[in-house]
């Protein structure tokens, strides 16, 4: 197994790694509370928390030709995007902070010579700039959305900004107050682990010609640019790729194939592991990263239905919440998923409430559990409401939610990947579904494809082998599973097999599915959850769904300050995550009875 240095990127030496290390307990306090020799020795993070390198320097430099001292830029791909970030910062943040924001719309300079291939892509920048009391709620937005730009966009289009390639769009600069007031905000976002580490990556400095305004080099940029896709980018393949990713999703046949320009043929859509024969691959829609697709499959809702309260149901990944708390007016939340919490739900849609959506995991995270679809959806059909499922643990190679669900919501960054180096979301549209014209009429309107070339052509790729995969890491974890459940330190196993839930799982499991990679163990006493963690010898870090395998004291991670709030859920604050990966299982297996021993043997000490 390979050992990672304490904020080495996960994998090691990966440009725009989606993870970085974390290898003891104290190590992920030290993260969460911003402490420096942890935030310092970060080479990079998980996208939405970390705010990349490669995304730093760029608004860096914006910043210093556009705007004021101690103003800072997040760097969204459109001007809509951006003008939504605005309206969120201004309802929310002191007059003074929302006095500050400015915008900044670049595009590319057609009057300067372009090869064909860049203005196909037509890159483009929309850069929201404000004062560092600004800074917590642009962050905010940009980690609840998922909607900012990805590292890969934002190193291509500072080469050309660096360039003279990029201009600015007539109208778009709002002037920005002289002397904005700094402050500190809210404690979760202000980390110095995105913008403000800038300290450690200084923004290289423009030459003297092109500060001077003097033409830029073309012929280098012309190099850059045939380097660029002569290794990534064939632009040609773009829209096929996005058709075979789409195809995937949908489980069509022979989908796994490398794409061509010519298009396939729309009958292979009739046949797929979704059980819908009408789904078509245009009501598959990507977006940059799991929880964009959340974000706007809420604001297609929004469109369709009006503005209703939305549910909750189950205990869910953190920025979930915040999207149907903080977008629209409000959300019920239930955190647990039990027939009680559906009954309790089921008692106010008769006394006379309505919701816009019912949003739900399947399994959840992190305990694995599962909603009860079926009644769910006898719910939905004679209350009048949408249903949401994220499917990105359960994955469609091992169950099909979608005859459940309105839309079904899936991160690709996760297993769909596997690599750990792209991200990617999708949102299905249920043809059958009552509100499918409605969201698609928003679609047609409103969907922004804004998923960058170079990220699609990496995702495709990295996709090609994804159903095969995933039967050796069902295998893997179901031998974890029992491992772990063996041992007399163990309280708790979670996983789909051994819930309470499993009845709802298998009515969703595909015939040669399996229950996934993902499980979460609870140790009787905190000091053996600690041992085993700094003994265990797998990478160690944020996120889930990789090919090797990836361990993660996930609940301080995700709820480091609101721990007894989620004790309150049966989230223990020592849960421990595993997404298993690929290796052979007699040697994945041989590492955790090691670090069960040495958690065993850390037991005994603290008891002599």
């Amino acid at each position: 197994m390979p050992n990672f240095n304490l904020g080495e990127s996960i994998p090691p030496h990966t440009a725009h790694a989606v993870s970085f290390s974390l290898p003891t307990w104290r190590s992920n306090i030290g993260y969460e509370e911003g402490e420096d020799w942890v935030i310092g020795r970060m080479e990079t993070g998980y996208p939405r928390f970390f705010i990349h390198r490669s995304i730093q320097a760029f608004a860096a430099d914006i910043v210093a030709k556009f705007g004021t001292q101690g103003s800072k830029a997040f760097l969204f791909p459109t001007r809509q995007i951006a003008a939504r970030c605005l309206s969120f910062v201004k309802a929310r943040a002191p007059p003074a902070a929302a006095a500050s924001l400015q915008t900044v719309h670049l595009v590319l300079d057609t009057t300067k010579a372009t090869p064909d291939a860049l203005l196909s892509l037509a890159p483009t920048i929309c850069a929201v700039l404000g004062s560092q009391e600004a800074f917590p709620f642009l962050k905010q937005y940009w980690q609840h959305t998922g909607d900012g730009v990805s590292s890969r966009r934002a190193e291509f289009c500072h080469a050309l900004f660096k360039d003279g390639l990029l201009r600015l769009d007539d109208g778009t600069t709002t002037p920005a107050p002289a002397s904005p007031k700094p402050c500190k905000g809210p404690k979760r976002y202000q980390r110095p682990s995105s913008l403000d580490v800038t300290r450690a990556t200084p923004s290289p400095k423009p030459s003297p010609d092109r500060d001077s305004g003097a033409g830029p080099d073309i012929q280098e940029t012309f190099r850059f640019l045939e380097e660029r896709f002569g290794r990534n980018l064939d632009v040609s393949l773009v829209q096929p790729a996005k058709s075979a990713i789409r195809r995937r999703i949908a489980g069509a046949l022979r989908s796994d194939s490398e794409p061509t320009a010519a298009p396939p043929p729309e009958h292979e859509m009739e046949s797929n592991s979704r059980g819908v024969v009408n789904l078509k691959e245009d009501d598959v829609y990507l977006f940059p990263c799991g929880m964009s697709a959340i974000f706007h499959s809420h604001r297609a809702l929004l469109a369709a239905r009006g503005s209703l309260k939305s549910v909750n149901f189950g205990f869910p990944y953190v920025d979930t919440l915040k999207i149907l708390q903080k977008f629209g007016p409000g959300a019920v939340f239930y955190g647990r998923t039990s027939e009680s919490d559906l009954d309790a739900f089921e008692q106010r849609l008769e006394a006379g409430e309505r919701f816009l959506a019912l949003f739900c995991e399947f399994p959840g995270n992190p305990l694995l559990t599962c909603p009860n679809l079926g009644r769910i959806r006898q719910l939905a059909d004679k209350y009048d409401f949408a249903v949401v499922v994220d499917e990105t643990i359960g994955t469609f190679a091992n169950v099909n939610v979608l005859p459940y669900a309105d839309i079904v919501v899936s991160s690709l960054t996760k297993i769909f990947s596997g690599d750990c180096n792209v991200m990617g979301g999708s949102a299905i549209f249920n043809p059958n579904g009552r509100y499918y014209a409605a969201l698609k009429r928003w679609a047609r309107t409103e969907y922004e494809d804004t998923y960058w070339p170079e990220d699609v052509m990496f995702m495709e790729r990295n996709s090609r082998d994804f159903a095969s995969r995933i039967d050796r890491i069902n295998a893997n974890a179901e031998a974890i599973c029992e491992v772990l459940r063996s041992s007399p330190l163990v309280k708790d196993v979670f996983y789909p097999k051994y819930n309470e839930t499993r009845a709802n799982y298998e009515a969703c499991k595909l015939p040669g599915g399996g229950y996934g990679g993902l499980l979460s163990v609870v140790f009787h006493r905190p000091q053996q959850a600690v041992a085993f963690y700094d003994a265990i010898d797998t990478a160690k870090g944020p996120s889930l769904g990789t090919n090797f395998t990836l361990t993660s004291p996930y609940v301080l991670l995700a709820h480091y300050q609101e721990l007894d709030w989620a004790k309150s859920f049966g989230v223990e604050p020592h849960l421990i995550r595993i997404s298993v990966g690929l290796e052979e299982t007699d040697k994945i297996v041989d590492v955790f009875e090691a670090a069960l021993k040495a958690a065993a043997e850390e037991g005994a000490k603290s008891q002599e």
